[in-house]
Order: C-alpha cells, then sequence, then structure tokens
C-alpha cells in the first residue's frame, strides 16, 4: 500500500492512500475533550468522509474551535428538522429564525401547534433517539433539477425557490435515513458525535442550547437578553411586513423590479424608529444630559449618531457631538493586552478621570474645551473647540465603552440615556440556515476598509477574531444595560454589498489564512443577486460602507 508523509496535529508520520479524514481522526480522538468534527488541511476546511488527496498538514477540529462549532450547530439543527417531522409529519414546518446568546432560536409554523413543556419533551427524546441510532450523515451531489425536485417533494418551497438563482449546475444536499436537507456549510459524518444539547421554550418557540465551546462537556450558560430579543421579534415582524423571509423572496422582489420599493421602506422604518428613540429622549430632557450611544465594529455608529442627532433637532434639542476616540490616553501610556500588545480596545485605554472631569464640568453649566486626539502622533492635543451647554442642550457620546458603567462612573446615572447600536439580521437564507450576524458585519467592515482605509479583504479576516474578542469582552456583556436598541442591519444590504465584497473575496489566494473564511463569504454571497445602489438615499446607514454618505463617516 502507497503511503504519503504528512504533518499531522504537529507530527510527521506516514498516511496510507485512500485513507479518509475520518479513519485517520479516530488515531487522534485521545487528544481532544469531545468528538472531532471537522479538519482543516493547509487553508481548507474539509469533511471528515472526504479522502486525504493532498500533501498539506492536517489539523483536527472540535466544538472547541469556532470551525468546529459551526459543523456542530448544524449537525443538531439537521437533527432537530427530522425530529420535528417524525413527530408532526412530513408537512410540518419547523423554522430557525436566529441566534440568541449563542443557542439558536426556533419556530414551528402550525396554527393548531402550541409549543409547550410538552412537545419540547417529545421532540427532545425524539432527538436524543436519532442520535443514539448514529445515523451517517451523507452528501449527495445532485442536478440542480433533482435537487429541486427532492425539495418539493419533502414540503421545502423556500430551498426550491433558491436553488432556482444558482448559477451552478449541482447542488449539494445531505440525506439522513432517508431524509434530504440542505445546509450553507459541512457536517458531522454521523449523528453520534452530537451528544449534547437541550431545549428550552422561548417567546412563541424555543432555544436549542449547544455545548460550552471552553468547557464542552457542559451546556453553555443561558442569560436571557431580553432587550435584545425584543429587537429580533421587531425585526420578524418588519421582514414580514415587507413580505422578504429568506434571499429567494428577495431575489424575487429584485426580479420584479421591486427592489427601489423594498429600499424607502427599509430605510422609512429606520427612520422611525430613531424619530422614537429621540422621542424618548425629549421626553427626559429635564433630567438627561448626555446620549452614550454604543455597538460592535461596523454597527453603523456614526451614521447613526449623526440621524439621530438630527432628530433631537427636530424637537428643539440642540446636541453636540463628543468622540470618545479623543480621549484616548497617549500612546506611551496605553494599557498592554495579555500578549505584551497595546490594547486600545480596553476601557483603560481612554483617559477616564479626563472624561468625567469634563462631563461633569459640562453638564455644570461650565465651558470645557474638548481634547483632539491625533492618531498619527498618539499624543492629545487642543484646537480650541470649547463647549458650554445649555438648556435645551444634550451631548451626544459614541465609542465602542458607551454603555459600560466605569466610562461615566463619576456622572450622575440620572444624566445618561444609553443606546445600543448592532446589525442584528433577520432575513435567513432559507428556512433551516440562519445568516451570521458576526458574517453581515464582516462584510460590511471589508468593504469599508477596502473603499476608505486601503485594506485588502484579507487585513480585515484576518484581524476579526481580535475584533470579536474584543466585543464579547467589551461590549455584548453590557447591552442589556441599554435604554434604547437600534437594529442597523437592512433587509436589502447584502444584495448590495455583494458587488462590492466578491472582488476582494476572489483576491485572497489559497495560501492566505484568510481563504477559510473568504471560500464561505464567496459561497454564501453567492445565493444572493446583486442589485443596484442608485436608490439608497445619501443618509442610509449602509452609504458609511460603500461611500456617499451625507455624513462625514
Amino acid at each position: 500500500m502507497q503511503t504519503r508523509q504528512l504533518r499531522v496535529m504537529g507530527q510527521l508520520r506516514e498516511v496510507p492512500e485512500g485513507m479518509t479524514f475520518e479513519q485517520l481522526a479516530k488515531e487522534y480522538e485521545d487528544q481532544f475533550q469531545g468528538a472531532i468534527l471537522t479538519a482543516r488541511q493547509g487553508n481548507r476546511l474539509q469533511e471528515l468522509k472526504y479522502q486525504i488527496y493532498f500533501d498539506n498538514d492536517i489539523t483536527f477540529l472540535d466544538l472547541t474551535d469556532e470551525e468546529g462549532m459551526r459543523v456542530y450547530r448544524r449537525g443538531i439543527s439537521f437533527v432537530m428538522v427530522k425530529a420535528v417531522r417524525e413527530l408532526l409529519g412530513e408537512d410540518s414546518l419547523v423554522v430557525i429564525e436566529h441566534s440568541l446568546h449563542k443557542c439558536l432560536y426556533c419556530e414551528v409554523r402550525n396554527p393548531e401547534m402550541t409549543v409547550d413543556e410538552d412537545f419540547l419533551a417529545k421532540l427532545r427524546k425524539k432527538m436524543q433517539e436519532i442520535i443514539q441510532r448514529d445515523l451517517p450523515i451523507t452528501k449527495h451531489t445532485l442536478r440542480k433539477s433533482a435537487a429541486i425536485a427532492i425539495a418539493k417533494k419533502q414540503g421545502m418551497r423556500d430551498k426550491a425557490e433558491l436553488f432556482r438563482y444558482r448559477r451552478a449546475s449541482n447542488i449539494n444536499m445531505y440525506e439522513m435515513d432517508g431524509f434530504y436537507d440542505y445546509f450553507y456549510g459541512y457536517m458531522p459524518p454521523s449523528t453520534g458525535c452530537l451528544r449534547l444539547f437541550d431545549l428550552m421554550r422561548y417567546e412563541a418557540g424555543f432555544l436549542i442550547r449547544f455545548p460550552d465551546p471552553e468547557n464542552p462537556t457542559k451546556l453553555l450558560p443561558f442569560h436571557n437578553p431580553e432587550k435584545v430579543s425584543a429587537v429580533f421579534m421587531e425585526q420578524m415582524r418588519w421582514c414580514r411586513l415587507m413580505g422578504v423571509d429568506n434571499v429567494a423572496e428577495l431575489n424575487q422582489l429584485i426580479v420584479d423590479g421591486k427592489f427601489g420599493e423594498l429600499i424607502r421602506i427599509n430605510e422609512a422604518l429606520h427612520e422611525k424608529k430613531i424619530a422614537e428613540i429621540a422621542d424618548q429622549i425629549y421626553q427626559k430632557i429635564d433630567t438627561v444630559k448626555m446620549v452614550l450611544i454604543a455597538g460592535p465594529s461596523s454597527s453603523g455608529k456614526t451614521s447613526f449618531a449623526n440621524r439621530l442627532c438630527i432628530q433631537l433637532r427636530v424637537l428643539g434639542v440642540k446636541p453636540h457631538q463628543i468622540s470618545l476616540d479623543d480621549y484616548f490616553l497617549e500612546r506611551d501610556k496605553t494599557p498592554l493586552d495579555e500578549n505584551g500588545k497595546k490594547d486600545f480596545e480596553s476601557i483603560r485605554a481612554l483617559d477616564l478621570e479626563l472624561l468625567n472631569h469634563d462631563l461633569n464640568h459640562m453638564i455644570a453649566g461650565e465651558e470645557v474645551e474638548l481634547p483632539y486626539y491625533n492618531f498619527v502622533s498618539g499624543k492629545r492635543e487642543y484646537h480650541g473647540r470649547k463647549i458650554r451647554l445649555q438648556a435645551g442642550e444634550i451631548l451626544v457620546l459614541e465609542g465602542i465603552h458607551g454603555l459600560n458603567d466605569l466610562l461615566t462612573e463619576q456622572v450622575d446615572a440620572a444624566y445618561k440615556f444609553r443606546v445600543y447600536i448592532s446589525a442584528m439580521t433577520q432575513l435567513n437564507i432559507d428556512d433551516h440556515n440562519r445568516i451570521s450576524t458576526s458574517d453581515s458585519r464582516l462584510i460590511r467592515r471589508m468593504v469599508r476598509d477596502n473603499q476608505f482605509r486601503g485594506r485588502d479583504a484579507s487585513v480585515t479576516i484576518n484581524s476579526w477574531n481580535e475584533v470579536t474578542e474584543g466585543e464579547a469582552e467589551n461590549i455584548f456583556p453590557f447591552q442589556e444595560n441599554a435604554d434604547a436598541i437600534f437594529n442597523s442591519a437592512t433587509i436589502y444590504e447584502l444584495s448590495v454589498l455583494k458587488a462590492f465584497a466578491e472582488p476582494l473575496l476572489f483576491r485572497i489566494p489559497t495560501d492566505d489564512p484568510a481563504y477559510v473564511t473568504a471560500k464561505r463569504l464567496i459561497k454564501f454571497l453567492g445565493y444572493f443577486l446583486a442589485a443596484p445602489e442608485r436608490e439608497i438615499p445619501n443618509h442610509s446607514l449602509i452609504k458609511e460602507f460603500i461611500g456617499g454618505s451625507c455624513f462625514k463617516v
């Protein structure tokens, strides 16, 4: 038997010709806390059932790795969908709506069906039976016409419509014990490796809970983000109002020449929501002296702040915008992270003493000269910008730490109104494949970085993990502190961003670490028909990313 020499999990070894990743993985199971779910060979992900053809290094991944967790979540989703069909019949419809605190929120679309504890107990038991049977999950490459026929036969009209817009002549569908479904991304080899999950009643449906990546033998603790959940539910209503729940319906609307109408409705809903937030602030104008705006990267904070200021002016309130970036410590005083690098994401990178001093003096009606941070020199400067807060005036501060009490701990809480902004995508690919909010923001940032900062997409992608880790530490824990939440996602944006993003992604070479993500995003954007930007108004948050905004962003 012929062999090839490969580096597997950091060590050289001989691998027989024709061996699958799954067969090889069995020799390394004792190195992992949970089941091995996928493999990375070079800069490509490989399903475990694939044969090993290339000579690149191989690393196996379990659910402690982000890519492994994606595979695990897809596998559990597949099991859940099959279990619902076995319980309620083949014409039953279960929809995976969105992610909430790293759980998946699902609804059963049956007017005669109520999701209660009795139903969840039966569903949980059925899923456990499927997992215990260790059913193979098999990929089938089908002609597009055959895939559409299977989707229609199984009552999955959403997938049949989605496949219509695929340019590829073949489509991969996964099969489990005679049931076929389509999933965006790779799957585990069988159900037996999906041992840990739970179901929990929530709103009109239920949540699927998953293992904790840091402790794979335990479920991730759940802390109910009530305010964020309410925004997702509102966005679901917006999608239904506009008649666009998934990508196929968005594509059909473009084909029918109604894209401009969708933009106008979506932008009107945004404007209405911003006006409502301005009204909430105005109702407290006798006590509130500052608005603190915070949100993760590429959520559109700057455009939102400008639009909120306009709405405040309509109400007779004069806003003074202040950037928290101008309160950075001088660069030589920036704190270091655990790796010895300057940590500009830390709240301690800001001069909190000076910020609180200035805010309290402005609130007291005293004149304050604001600093300006020179990012070239890393020094604080003063250019003569002075503010004395008068009656009917308010401070508007924007920055990632706005919801953290430590930022303004010396300022009386009665003076503050906090706004959390994020792009919480509700549009889904189809009933069983959701669009990741993180991926949507990454595409936004990738386009903006290239348009205005001259960065290649690989630079943005390769630094994205650091960005999201900073958000997990500095932003998400404080989102429920908000007095108001604004969802900056638009239903139409990925159809517009597609034309900007795809060329950037195709430029990334296969030997770049960013290639794994680039390949996944290229496939993802392939579901969308491209749409022109000409009907997007220049005050739209999306203009912050593609250019043409009327605001200084």
